[in-house]
């Protein structure tokens, strides 16, 4: 891992990515109901709040709208990617390169693997080559760790998301975002397992304001580094009044109840 004191992704020691990756991962309809929001731009305005540390997003955004936000904007780049249509073992195979991305001035890298899958050891040596290389650009490096699989009986598992959690230190991740593991207690121990890694709580699908904010709490209070989350923001009829209220739970350690 490389020190981030200095990074643009923390601040106050802590990280909130704006993830939008998901026109490609899970296609237009998660635009339902929020369709304007299909112009990446509105996405790219909201990644210009304070509480945005970084918007992750892949390589077609990064030329397309990047350029008219780099001054307002830090930008991790998502290299690797798959679409919903795909109904095989999950595999998420390269879009871009490191070399490209640092060409377009972004400040860190994203990676997925599927820990477990039956290309477990392609994706492994795939991730080799972008990890050394986002080093040589003294870039951080973001891995998406989401185990599946035919061993995997349980993806949210305490075991298994722990084991998530772990790999990103193993293989050389800076940032290590994973899923919930639905206890409190759980996610402390993945927390615990990655060392001095920093763990990300994936954000995933929209759920109330309440329900997500104290989740975002209950993460932050076992030693979460923050959190990257796409849906529980941009589908929500008023963004940025949720993003308002993350800033000040992820950044500011208030709870749910000081911002509701």
């Amino acid at each position: 891992m490389r020190p981030l004191g200095d990074s643009p992704l923390v601040r106050n020691d802590k990280t909130l990515v704006l993830a939008h990756d998901h026109g490609m991962e899970h296609g237009p309809k998660q635009f339902s109901g929020v369709e304007e929001r299909l112009d990446p731009n509105q996405i790219f305005e909201m990644a210009t709040h304070d509480a945005v540390t970084a918007l992750a997003v892949g390589k077609g955004l990064t030329e397309t709208y990047y350029p008219s936000y780099k001054d307002d904007v830090n930008l991790l780049a998502k290299l690797n990617g798959g679409s919903d249509l795909w109904m095989g073992d999950p595999y998420s195979a390269h879009n871009w390169t490191v070399d490209y991305a640092a060409e377009l001035d972004v400040d860190a890298i994203g990676y997925t693997i599927y820990p477990g899958v039956n290309k477990e050891p392609e994706m492994f040596e795939d991730f080799r080559p972008v990890q050394e290389s986002a080093r040589e650009h003294d870039l951080p490096i973001a891995m998406w760790s989401y185990p599946r699989g035919q061993a995997v009986k349980e993806h949210r598992s305490e075991e298994i998301i722990a084991y998530a959690a772990r790999l990103g230190l193993e293989l050389g991740a800076d940032f290590t975002k994973v899923k919930y593991p639905r206890s409190k207690e759980a996610m402390d121990y993945a927390v615990r397992s990655a060392a001095d890694n920093r763990v990300l709580l994936s954000g995933g699908s929209k759920s109330s304001d309440r329900e997500f904010l104290e989740l975002v709490e209950e993460c932050m209070d076992v030693g979460v580094a923050g959190l990257a989350v796409g849906r529980n923001v941009w589908q929500r009829e008023n963004p940025y009044e949720m993003l308002d209220m993350l800033e000040e739970v992820v950044f500011e350690g208030a709870s749910a109840d000081d911002v509701l």
